[in-house]
């Protein structure tokens, strides 16, 4: 078993669009959350698949980059009097 990052971005038009950052090229989408994980996962088997496949080196993350949120507050703009 192997353990991917994945970077999930909702879309204006809706749906969720899927970055694998350790998989140069693997991208995908869902409807929900939910189906565009899946389909992450989906897309990284399908990925690594084609690497072994072709004798290509497996991918590794690096382990010194964390993928984090931090909320600020958000300054108000002073109006002129």
């Amino acid at each position: 078993m192997a353990r991917f990052t994945v970077l999930l971005q909702e879309e204006v038009d809706g749906g969720y669009s899927v970055t694998v950052p350790a998989l140069d090229g693997c991208q995908t989408q869902g409807e929900s959350v939910e189906e565009a994980l899946a389909m992450a996962a989906d897309a990284i088997e399908g990925n690594l698949a084609v690497r072994v496949e072709h004798g290509m080196d497996m991918p590794v993350e690096d382990p010194r980059i964390i993928v984090a949120s931090v909320d600020v507050p958000m300054p108000t703009l002073a109006l002129a009097g």
